[in-house]
């Protein structure tokens, strides 16, 4: 078993030291407001597009560590210029958020995806929380609303499918509300907070749940049954493992111990199928029959994927000391910490091809940004130096 005072060590000084400061010092955009995401290997501005979720994400990082890790002014700040430019230029009338702005903050693309509201509720709320401002909590509180209101069709008139041939529902939304509800805890009511969460864990752990295989779809049919189709039969491991650190979390709330239990044997039964034999990893897409995936891209591996697996197994050790989780949190460290950091010019690359060679030496784009590196060192940190006590 690793040291677990070095591996602490480990995921705090690359959070503190590598993570934090490229961000700090590259993305902050002085003239116009806001963040730079798009940048290349050594931190350059390649594209100064803005996309709604990464600034949110990117205000959340800042404003969550200045709580819950430590009270840096210049963290504070550094949220507070992002937040303040999604003020100014996120949203449409109907305080729907956009997906992308240029530079200045003109709209590029329309407000088609709820998870530019999610992570602008995420943000807000916890910049209420560390500030007190009620302007923060009621931008969060208006975003959350429209949320609920759209999520039985997040796209609206968005939505490219045609009515009624295959209707289907996606994974995403019930997964980021079981995480999204502890975030806004403080802020809604508490008959709200727990019928949210209950609906949610049934969404995740039943009507997504594929008993036979064990395995959480990536859609399924209104009523929950499997879809014999490319996007019925769509396994995304990366984001069935980062769910149950969400429900996890919840369990742990409830003190629910078999909710913890199918959340562990969910993560490990998904390692199990997506874990590359031949070079190691995890796999971005699969097939849940072994048919050829639709995503051309299926086989590489990337950096949220591994990361989000590393909290889940943590977290699924700290509550069941179950060795399976402690063995497998060995070997996705061990991969990703050899493959992901780049130790010349900071950050951690994004994308592998199936090889683990990098595919793309970019450290942000439209896609990846200041979030999932961050927040699963902090979280991983968190739960290694519990386990060391």
């Amino acid at each position: 078993m690793k040291n677990l005072t070095s591996l602490k060590n480990q995921y705090e000084t690359e959070l503190l030291d590598n993570i934090l400061p490229f961000w700090l010092k590259h993305s902050k955009d002085i003239e116009k407001g806001g963040y730079f995401t798009c940048l290349d290997r050594e931190g350059k501005v390649f594209d100064t597009d803005k996309f709604i979720w990464l600034q949110a994400r990117q205000v959340w990082t800042f404003a969550m560590l200045y709580q819950r890790l430590e009270a840096k002014t210049e963290w504070l700040d550094f949220a507070l210029h992002g937040a303040r430019f999604l003020m100014q230029y996120g949203r449409d009338k109907k305080g729907h958020w956009y997906f992308s702005l240029n530079r200045e903050g003109e709209p590029l693309i329309q407000p088609y995806n709820i998870f530019s509201d999610c992570f602008a509720c995420m943000a807000f709320g916890q910049l209420y929380k560390v500030t007190n401002e009620k302007a923060y909590a009621e931008i969060a509180l208006k975003s959350f609303q429209n949320i609920l209101a759209r999520q039985d069709n997040p796209k609206g008139i968005y939505n490219k499918a045609f009515p009624d041939t295959r209707p289907l529902k996606n994974f995403a939304l019930p997964m980021i509300l079981c995480n999204l509800c502890l975030e806004m805890e403080n802020l809604l009511e508490p008959g709200l907070v727990e019928s949210t969460i209950d609906a949610c864990i049934r969404e995740v752990m039943e009507v997504f749940y594929h008993e036979e295989s064990g395995l959480i779809l990536e859609n399924v049919d209104p009523d929950g049954h499997f879809s014999d189709s490319f996007d019925g039969r769509l396994l995304n491991p990366g984001h069935a493992i980062e769910a149950m650190w969400f429900i996890l979390d919840l369990a742990a709330r409830k003190k629910d111990q078999a909710l913890a239990k199918k959340a562990i044997k969910i993560t490990l039964d998904t390692l199990n199928k997506g874990w590359d034999p031949t070079y190691g990893g995890i796999f971005y897409f699969m097939d849940i029959k072994g048919h050829p995936p639709q995503q051309l891209e299926w086989d590489q591996k990337l950096w949220w994927v591994h990361l989000e697996t590393m909290v889940a197994l943590l977290k699924g050790y700290q509550l069941s000391r179950n060795e399976q989780c402690w063995q497998w949190f060995e070997k996705v460290h061990d991969y990703t910490w050899q493959h992901f950091p780049d130790p010349e010019y900071g950050e951690w690359y994004g994308y592998l091809n199936r090889r683990g060679e990098v595919l793309l030496p970019l450290k942000g784009g439209k896609w990846k940004g200041c979030f999932h590196v961050p927040r699963a060192l902090w979280q991983c940190r968190k739960v290694l130096d519990f386990l060391n006590e």
